[in-house]
């Protein structure tokens, strides 16, 4: 019964900043769990032949959807396009981001902008855009990835922890608004997760961090992925406006 009430047979998502590291594991699971989903990135057809191959051999399918989440008509076309092939959406995952690690008083304002556009203001534009199609939909669902640092402060990320604070505000808020529609909104606080890019930071320096977490070792990102299966689902269909920390009780 759990997991008939995980599938995702007949959804239909789209996941932002999907071309690698968590967004692309996110990909794969909901792919795996029978969703159809517009794998988005950045640059033009980069992933094309990843999401071929991997829909060869999966329940559901990847379809590759290249826009900038910064760029205003660009998100509009996509999520148009998404509603004249599939008649709606289901599920909305904003995962595309840009972290940066400077003390306060290096943060320089012109990154610190371009840094808010793609973590807060495309996200906001992407939530606004995919509610008006998702209306009609069975249990829709909107998964923000923010991040512990959004909860919990950190030294050397104010920009990046502000960014994602601000993501956790839009969640909470939004899901208030959307609640009438049926339509669920939520966030996820990773802590350090074993991308390749972190683990690569890791070796050229920050593998003391690693001490930090009481669990003793990195979250994996097929966990956020899991979580993202969860909330994408049937069985979390009263679940909305929640902040889901998976950090293995990182201490920041």
């Amino acid at each position: 019964m759990i997991m008939e009430s995980l599938s995702l047979e007949g959804k239909v998502a789209l996941v932002t900043g999907a071309a690698k590291g968590i967004g692309k594991v996110i990909v794969e699971k909901l792919v795996t769990q029978g969703s159809t989903v517009y794998v988005n990135s950045k640059s033009s057809r980069n992933i094309d032949e990843w999401c071929r191959e991997f829909s060869e051999k999966s329940k559901g399918s990847a379809l590759p959807l290249y826009f900038d989440v910064t760029d205003e008509k660009g998100c509009k076309s996509a999520i148009l396009s998404i509603r004249k092939e599939q008649g709606g959406l289901d599920i909305l995952i904003n995962n595309a981001g840009i972290v940066s690690y400077e003390m306060l008083g290096m943060v320089k304002l012109s990154d610190f902008r371009q840094m808010l556009e793609v973590n807060v203001v495309g996200p906001l534009n992407l939530i606004q855009l995919a509610s008006r199609v998702m209306g009609r939909r069975a249990t829709p669902s909107i998964i923000n990835i923010s991040s512990a640092v959004a909860v919990q402060g950190v030294e050397g990320q104010v920009a990046y922890s502000s960014s994602k604070g601000a993501l956790i505000s839009m969640t909470r808020s939004a899901a208030k608004e959307l609640a009438p529609k049926g339509i669920r909104v939520n966030a996820i606080a990773p802590g350090m997760v074993a991308t390749d890019r972190l683990q690569d930071a890791s070796q050229k320096g920050f593998s003391e961090k690693v001490n930090d977490i009481r669990m003793g070792e990195m979250v994996h990102p097929e966990e956020v992925a899991d979580l993202c299966v969860y909330l994408s689902s049937n069985i979390s269909k009263s679940v909305t406006g929640q902040v889901i920390s998976i950090d293995g009780a990182l201490k920041l």
